[in-house]
């Protein structure tokens, strides 16, 4: 398959999985390159000023890094918009990326908190943001904006797929009573770009990485592992 593009990618990086999900909006064929960023190659170091990814390597072999500047390239020269045309509502787009990018600053937050206090009061903040956002989404939907999926959709998938692996651990009652939220993430999940974004084992992966915080998630998720060990066979 001929590819034009490089994605340079992390397997658990929302911000790589956002340039994934519009390549393939687009139906822009992309060979994928993962990288450990605990073991950077000399290559990745010399065309990445902040040592981040994605990156997309261009078909003049010119690399573009941070993710929004990515999208919105991908977006600009590649098939038809998944921005709106109107520049006000484009604006307030951009805008709402912007704020799933402080979601997933939210989410950092939760899964490092040390204490219980810590972790209650990450989740009460993604709490709040989600309600907000329950006021903001089209009501017909099925998209942030309605039919037509759009860059904020493709900012908010990776947002989403974070819980789908934390509610396994432990019960957030993030979203509770939001059903416009809850409406949108399940057609997040089904979206075949949102799903195929990850590789299939992501939900092992993301637990590992959690298991490694020494967080009180990783208490949970510890004590949870002994609880299974200790049932007779």
């Amino acid at each position: 398959m001929n590819t034009d593009f490089t994605l340079i990618s992390h397997t658990l990086c929302p911000y790589v999985q956002r340039a994934a999900i519009v390549l393939t909006e687009k139906e822009v064929p992309f060979e994928r390159i993962y990288i450990d960023l605990g073991n950077k190659p000399d290559w990745f170091r010399a065309v990445s000023p902040l040592g981040k990814v994605p990156l997309l390597k261009t078909e003049k072999g010119i690399y573009l890094f941070e993710s929004a500047a990515i999208v919105e390239f991908i977006d600009e020269v590649c098939g038809k918009r998944l921005h709106p045309e109107d520049p006000v509502e484009r604006a307030g787009h951009r805008a709402y990326v912007e704020f799933a990018s402080q979601i997933l600053n939210g989410i950092g937050a939760l899964y490092n908190a040390a204490e219980v206090s810590e972790f209650e009061t990450a989740r009460q903040a993604l709490r709040s943001k989600f309600e907000h956002l329950d006021g903001r989404i089209d009501k017909e939907g099925p998209f942030f904006a309605g039919s037509s999926f759009s860059l904020v959709d493709a900012a908010f998938g990776p947002v989403f797929r974070y819980f789908d692996v934390f509610e396994t651990i432990t019960d957030l009652d993030i979203f509770n009573d939001l059903e416009q939220v809850k409406r949108w993430r399940h057609a997040l999940a089904k979206r075949p770009s949102v799903e195929n974004a990850v590789a299939k084992d992501y939900g092992a992966l993301l637990r590992a990485f959690l298991l490694k915080r020494g967080s009180w998630i990783t208490g949970l998720m510890q004590e949870a592992e002994q609880a299974m060990q200790a049932q007779p066979a």
